[in-house]
This record gives structure tokens, sequence and C-alpha cells, in this order.
């Protein structure tokens, strides 16, 4: 074992995952990077019936999976719950396959559950959050079984912290970011 890989071993011991879609993955990895006890976020995609699909396969829409993001985290300093808390505040859970200005069902909202804790913790947020009426409409995010997780391509990764300046990333990216900033200050990375 590489130096490396036992640093990366010894940084996910303990660790737990979660995969959700919410629209753009670039916007979801842009808030999660933030977020303290979230070790490691990479965007790929979920739910789909090709294996290691492209982004361009992907965008088609004929593929069936969802631009997600995959989140290692310390269950000890966040738990899942708060993640998904985090999550159904960032984007608008009541759009199907849709997230403003992004259309398609790879822009559908979803939790991948990995167990069924995890199951019972994105069916129990739903309920309140449609229980308190946090949302107009009904709440159409989907919750199901983790098959499969591809990352998406390199360019993808980490992209907000390297193209913040572009047009797509300050009209679209940077509120959502903001508005995490504001609403979870007590998450955010030390």
């Amino acid at each position: 074992m590489t130096a490396n890989e036992h640093e990366q071993a010894e940084a996910t011991a303990g660790s737990e995952t979660a995969t959700l879609a919410g629209g753009c993955f670039w916007c979801l990895e842009a808030v999660f990077e933030q977020v303290r006890g979230v070790q490691q976020v990479v965007s790929g995609f979920s739910g789909g019936q090709v294996q290691n699909p492209t982004y361009e396969q992907v965008c088609t829409g004929m593929t069936g999976h969802a631009e997600s993001v995959q989140l290692t985290f310390d269950p000890s300093t966040i738990s899942f719950a708060d993640i998904l808390n985090i999550f159904f505040s960032i984007h608008d859970p009541t759009t199907l396959n849709r997230q403003y200005p992004d259309v398609g069902p790879h822009y559908r909202s979803a939790v991948f559950y990995r167990s069924i804790d995890q199951k019972e913790a994105a069916e129990k947020a739903i309920a309140e959050l449609t229980r308190d009426g946090t949302w107009p409409e009904a709440i159409v995010t989907e919750v199901t079984s983790m098959e499969a997780f591809y990352p998406a391509e390199e360019y993808h990764q980490q992209y907000y912290r390297r193209n913040s300046a572009l047009p797509y990333c300050q009209v679209i990216i940077s509120p959502k970011v903001a508005k995490f900033r504001k609403e979870h200050l007590a998450a955010l990375e030390a």
C-alpha cells in the first residue's frame, strides 16, 4: 500500500457513503465540498442502465442516469439526516426532471440509498417536509436502491472551485452556495 493509499484508507475508516441527485451535479458538489464532516465529493452518474456512461450519453436522457454526487462522510461529525436536510434545502425537490434551467430525466431529484437506515431517513425527511408544508408542491424525489455509481469525467470534478467565474457558475451555482452558507452556517467546514 502506497503512502497515499494508506492516507486515503485512514481518512475513510468508519466513514459512510451517500449518493444524491438534485439537478446539476456541479451545484451539489459546490455545496457539499464545504460541509464539515464530508471527506470527499465525487460528481458522477447513478440510476441508469448503461455501464460507465459518458456525460454526453447521460445528457441525451436515454441512459436512465441522474447527475449525482457521491459523498464520503464521517457520521460522528455529520449525520445522514443532516446531509439530507442540506440536500433538500439547496434544490427544488418538487420539479420532476428539472432544476431550473436544466431539464431532462438526468436532472431529477433522487436519494440512492445504501442501507435500510438511509432509506428510512430519506422517507422520514420527505414526510416531515411534506407535513410541515416546506414546499408548496408535492415532493417528487425518488428514494431508490443504489445500484452503481460512475464517476464523471475529470473536468466535471471540483468544477465550481475551478470555474467559479463562468456565467453558469455565477448565475446558477453561486446563489445556491450563498443560500447554503446563510442557512447552514454551523455545517460549514472550519
